[in-house]
């Protein structure tokens, strides 16, 4: 049921909601992961508290959107995965979790610095053998995971401003029916401004529309879902 505020996009959250529904839903400490038990809980809790405990940037996705990601991969029964920006490692765990033990999560990470952090999460997660962080500029490092492919899902959740070219890899080297996952898909407020990366933001939704069943599911920065045709 909605209501007139609602279909306009009125949203009734609230910090206070959010939190109680997180620690419900999207605990560290309740997360099921194929046997992966604390481990699972250990890597996810020590990759959200990066900001604090190894001084990265406060940029990594939410609580509930890592749990979301892990869901949709385990509908989706991915096996091969595609990662644009590690940071921590939050989201790759969430989403290695997801994978069976025989699936792998390719991860594509700028930043050395960003990239020792999120092995040391991802192996305290008890997912080393199932994930690989790629150090480098993402269109640098591709062309050694093209013989990887097809792929079941690709995320996005790097420099916006090349989120169409990463948008472009995505529906080049995706199975039918595999997904694609963009998070800032609202780039913070700024999708319609006139910019160079809020540019590069509107064509990637532009030309996902046609290759993909594509929808933006209102997170708090929006996160574009497509499966592809």
């Amino acid at each position: 049921m909605a209501d007139h505020d609602s279909r306009q996009g009125h949203r009734y959250d609230s910090p206070e909601i959010l939190d109680y529904l997180n620690q419900l839903h999207a605990s560290h400490g309740g997360v099921p992961g194929a046997g992966l038990g604390s481990e699972l809980g250990k890597g996810l809790a020590q990759a959200f508290a990066a900001p604090e405990r190894q001084g990265l940037p406060a940029i990594q996705v939410g609580m509930s959107e890592g749990k979301l990601l892990a869901m949709l991969l385990r509908l989706a029964g991915a096996r091969r995965a595609v990662e644009f920006g590690t940071l921590a490692g939050y989201s790759a765990i969430h989403m290695a979790s997801a994978l069976p033990a025989d699936g792998h999560l390719w991860s594509l990470e700028l930043e050395e610095k960003h990239a020792v952090a999120a092995r040391e999460n991802i192996a305290a997660a008890g997912l080393r053998e199932r994930v690989t962080v790629l150090v480098g500029p993402a269109l640098a490092s591709l062309p050694q995971l093209e013989s990887q492919g097809p792929f079941d899902a690709v995320f996005l959740d790097a420099d916006k401003g090349r989120y169409d070219l990463y948008g472009r890899w995505a529906a080049a080297h995706l199975r039918p029916g595999g997904l694609l996952l963009v998070d800032n898909a609202y780039f913070f407020g700024r999708l319609l401004e006139d910019s160079a990366e809020a540019a590069a933001v509107r064509r990637c939704h532009e030309e996902a529309a046609p290759s993909f069943d594509s929808v933006c599911i209102p997170t708090p920065d929006g996160l574009l879902l497509g499966i592809r045709k």
